[in-house]
């Protein structure tokens, strides 16, 4: 992170981005015995090291090559207290109905503090390789079907829904489930049919670094919005263009919550 004296606005919260996979163990001569422990956790440490710090919340992101990013983030739940956990997972991974469940009982032992990035525009090797051949527009018109399946199954029942890419007949949850919040929902992406999967489901939209915030924020009114960056020198122009969230990939997260805290002093 760099150590610029710019001033962080009050309103805006700094999430990390958690590691998807471990460290490989080193190689050592084979008459030496590491009897270190395994650093086996790595996305749990660094989400204790956030909540620690202050942090607002910690994003696991979807890899299709890493951990599963649900299962890992009910372990970062478990071991943080007040940290706001975003799971990124795809929406082939699961029926919309099993993930509203196992994300409702999430909430239930977490006090609701699980969101969802839900990850719509994969590389089409990527999609294949999870078993999904959908391509095109057909991902975002899938994608709104299972939000709109989840969040009406969440909120209680009788619940009917027949769509192009799924169908539910008297669903619904009952409680405890049903008094769960819904996950705050958070989306990506510039194109039109991204655009418009944000303005009827998303809560955050999340812009890369080089989007056109000019352009595309108009076409997202009443979201709050976020952005990833590769470090913080451009946090107060982007807060000065209506961004919120600001998701960091650091490996010294203390340090990261050490650097806002001087800043919001300083401010």
């Amino acid at each position: 992170m760099t150590g610029h004296s710019t001033t962080h606005p009050a309103t805006s919260r700094f999430h990390a981005v958690l590691p998807t996979r471990g460290t490989a163990a080193p190689e050592l001569p084979a008459f030496v015995t590491d009897v270190r422990p395994a650093l086996a956790d790595p996305a749990g440490r660094t989400a204790v090291a956030a909540d620690l710090a202050g942090l607002a919340g910690a994003l696991m992101p979807f890899d299709p090559g890493g951990q599963e990013s649900l299962t890992v983030a009910a372990n970062v739940l478990r071991r943080t207290r007040h940290l706001r956990v975003v799971a990124g997972f795809h929406a082939a991974a699961a029926t919309p109905v099993y993930a509203a469940k196992l994300s409702a009982s999430l909430q239930r032992f977490a006090a609701g503090r699980l969101g969802w990035r839900l990850a719509v525009d994969l590389d089409p090797a990527a999609a294949r390789a999870q078993g999904d051949f959908l391509t095109g527009p057909d991902r975002y018109a899938r994608a709104g079907e299972f939000l709109t399946v989840a969040k009406g199954v969440w909120h209680g029942g009788p619940f009917d829904f027949r769509g192009d890419f799924y169908e539910v007949a008297a669903g619904g949850f009952g409680p405890p489930l049903s008094a769960q919040p819904f996950p705050e929902v958070q989306l990506s992406g510039t194109s039109p049919e991204a655009l418009a999967l944000s303005r009827r489901h998303a809560d955050v939209h999340v812009f890369a670094e080089g989007d056109d915030l000019d352009a595309l924020v108009p076409e997202l009114p009443g979201l709050r919005y976020g952005v990833h960056l590769a470090s913080l020198d451009h946090v107060e122009e982007y807060a000065r263009r209506g961004v919120s969230e600001f998701f960091v990939r650091t490996e010294d997260v203390y340090h990261l919550g050490e650097h806002l805290k001087e800043q919001a002093l300083a401010g």
